[in-house]
């Protein structure tokens, strides 16, 4: 397994880390057996990083990956790591309320993960989105207080802008931002790529198979579950999706080129991206995990990048990355 670190403050971590959360909610139904499988094959294969929230399931990914971590061997167990993202509001029917940034919410959310997850520190504590009540001064001062404590070992931030992340990493020592990037979600390398390199803060890139949307396995007339939350994103809807399909037809030219995947092709795109950048796969089953990590076999060339750049240019992806309600939500994008 390849490793990079997260940012000069960060942890050395696995250069994939594994995405949990279609494990417990979003995707439509999962297969608990088969996640907790999936989880101890990529611990087996060199994976250490463990990504999650505190609100997917409602604690259930939490737990999902402390009964993992617990029947893992322990040589497996010592070396995972845990990304843990908290602040999001929800209600018993699943809806979602906002997010709390609150430095006493910030402990009581902890306190909570800390226990479904069993371990005794969470090794990237993280705010899923900015709290636009709280300033992020008093929410990362929370969480630096936790690292005093000893309760976690590093701070991370969520679809932060590039003002929010200088505000942040004034108060304590960043590990990384995470934050969706693939071929068809480009807006960081504007600003916020180049500020968290000034800052020496680095990337753990979520989306970067767009959800599904080009991994090479989407058709163009699957249907999606009424749990799917796929169905209400605008990059899977009528038109758009028919035209995101023709980009990952184009893309499939060039990974059949390397005798690769298309995920895997759109793996090592983001990979090719900087030493600072670990992708996360979110693999719910062990044949796709697999898939996945070949993409840390493929180098592309300068030609291969060149024909991907072709294939997908910046800015090609028909429709948003969210619905317009959860959009505002993001202090990236403002």
């Amino acid at each position: 397994m390849l490793h990079r670190t997260l940012g000069t403050t960060g942890p050395q971590v696995s250069a994939l880390g594994l995405g949990c959360m279609g494990m417990s909610a979003l995707y439509g139904d999962a297969d608990r057996a088969e996640s907790i499988a999936t989880i101890h094959a990529a611990l087996d294969a060199g994976v250490t990083l463990l990504d999650t929230g505190d609100f997917y399931g409602m604690g259930h990914n939490e737990m999902l990956i402390g009964e993992a971590l617990r029947s893992a061997p322990a040589a497996h167990r010592e070396k995972a790591l845990t990304s843990v993202k908290f602040g999001a509001l929800r209600d018993p029917d699943g809806g979602w309320s906002g997010y709390d940034g609150r430095p006493a919410a910030v402990k009581n959310f902890a306190a909570y993960s800390l226990q479904r997850l069993g371990v005794d520190h969470i090794d990237v504590y993280r705010i899923a989105r900015v709290d636009p009540d709280v300033p992020i001064e008093e929410t990362v001062g929370a969480i630096a207080e936790l690292v005093e404590a000893g309760h976690v070992r590093h701070i991370g931030l969520s679809e932060a802008g590039a003002d929010t992340i200088r505000r942040a990493a004034s108060v304590a020592p960043i590990a990384d931002l995470q934050i969706e990037y693939s071929l068809l979600s480009r807006g960081i390398e504007e600003r916020i790529l180049p500020t968290c390199r000034e800052l020496g803060i680095g990337v753990t890139a979520y989306g970067v198979l767009s959800r599904g949307l080009i991994s090479g396995h989407f058709g163009r007339d699957r249907q999606l579950a009424a749990n799917d939350f796929r169905g209400m994103s605008p990059r899977f809807q009528g038109e758009n999706l028919q035209r995101n399909l023709d980009l990952v037809d184009a893309l499939r030219k060039v990974a059949e080129g390397r005798g690769a995947t298309v995920a895997q092709t759109a793996i090592a795109w983001v990979l090719s991206r900087g030493e600072d950048i670990v992708p996360l796969v979110g693999a719910r089953r062990r044949d796709r995990l697999q898939e996945a990590l070949g993409a840390l076999d493929l180098t592309l060339s300068t030609d291969d990048l060149a024909a991907i750049e072709e294939a997908v240019p910046a800015g090609s992806a028909a429709g948003a990355r969210y619905p317009d309600s959860q959009m505002t939500h993001l202090d990236s994008e403002h």
